[in-house]
């Protein structure tokens, strides 16, 4: 049974992350995804192509195959081919969907399976636990980059500035309930 709740509840995390992603770029100009600080800094296009590419290496056959695939060119994923937004939603959609189908086809009897990253065994548990944390760690780096980028007003993706009270006392008023926060959290982003 946990083995069960463990697979729903990170689907769902990963679903709430992939859609904060996309309600950031959502309130950027095309041509602002492209942006890049300094030159040691990624633009959101960039690191797009590095999570499509570590997503399609890791969870391509990834049960019966090493996660870092002889074909990915992680350096390349770094260097600037993507020119439109309908090129950077392809890429990121194209790695996203790679990683649920994989993550859909697990089944709660594959958790302790041993697979391979790199030559380095991991459970399949570990290798979903290095993603959460990577994943969202560069969906973060998208948001941040979009509320710097953004030139009008901010649609706040989280609680929204000194509204931490309100949003509170809207959750305190309901019964106790056991349930995902993303449940919320994925119908308020709609």
């Amino acid at each position: 049974m946990i083995n069960k709740d463990y697979l729903d509840s990170v689907k769902k995390q990963f679903l709430y992350y992939k859609t904060l992603g996309e309600k950031a770029m959502e309130q950027l100009e095309p041509e602002q995804l492209f942006v890049t600080v300094n030159e040691d800094t990624n633009s959101i296009a960039t690191i797009i192509q590095h999570l499509s590419g570590n997503m399609l290496s890791r969870w391509t056959d990834f049960l019966t195959s090493d996660g870092e695939k002889e074909w990915r060119n992680r350096d390349a994923e770094f260097q600037v081919t993507l020119t439109t937004k309908e090129e950077v939603l392809h890429v990121w959609n194209k790695g996203w969907n790679c990683f649920f189908n994989a993550l859909n086809a697990i089944t709660p009897q594959q958790l302790q399976t041993i697979i391979y990253i790199r030559n380095e065994g991991h459970t399949v548990v570990e290798a979903i636990n290095r993603q959460l944390a990577h994943y969202p760690y560069h969906v973060g780096q998208i948001v941040f980059y979009t509320k710097m980028l953004k030139q009008t007003q901010w649609n706040s993706l989280s609680i929204q500035k000194n509204k931490s009270d309100s949003y509170n006392v809207h959750k305190f008023i309901k019964e106790k309930s056991i349930k995902n926060f993303t449940d919320d959290e994925l119908n308020r982003l709609k």
